[in-house]
């Protein structure tokens, strides 16, 4: 794990792929850049499934709070991004189970092409 006053960076999620952050911490939040289905150990798709890939974005996210010593408890606002509106009941079941009560406030949309050609992408906004 790297951590400075401004972000935050754990091999337990995928590397960035381009110029930016996992994470940046401002104000007492924290800014978690979108996480796709990937494999941190492999750089591969966990799953060739929405599911399978929305349960790797989620703990990669997880993992990226954690990092920054945050919690999935302390997230207030989420943004995924499907490939599909028609994966939105799968997305949403697994989801779901990583915010099981209380869950952040989210918007979901459609997009017409991902990184990496995902077939999901969560976005986060943790604070205290």
């Amino acid at each position: 794990m790297t951590t400075n006053e401004r972000t935050v960076s754990t091999k337990d999620a995928p590397a960035a792929i381009g110029p930016y952050s996992q994470a940046v911490r401002a104000g007492g939040m924290l800014f978690v850049s979108g996480q796709l289905g990937l494999d941190p150990a492999t750089g591969t798709f966990a799953a060739d499934d929405v599911a399978g890939q929305t349960h790797r974005a989620l703990a990669n996210m997880r993992a990226i709070l954690e990092a920054g010593n945050f919690s999935l408890g302390d997230v207030v606002r989420c943004t995924v991004f499907l490939k599909s509106m028609d994966d939105f009941a799968a997305m949403n079941k697994v989801y779901a189970e990583y915010f099981p009560s209380n869950p952040p406030s989210r918007a979901a949309v459609e997009v017409s092409r991902l990184p990496k050609d995902a077939l999901v992408e969560i976005t986060c906004i943790a604070a205290r």
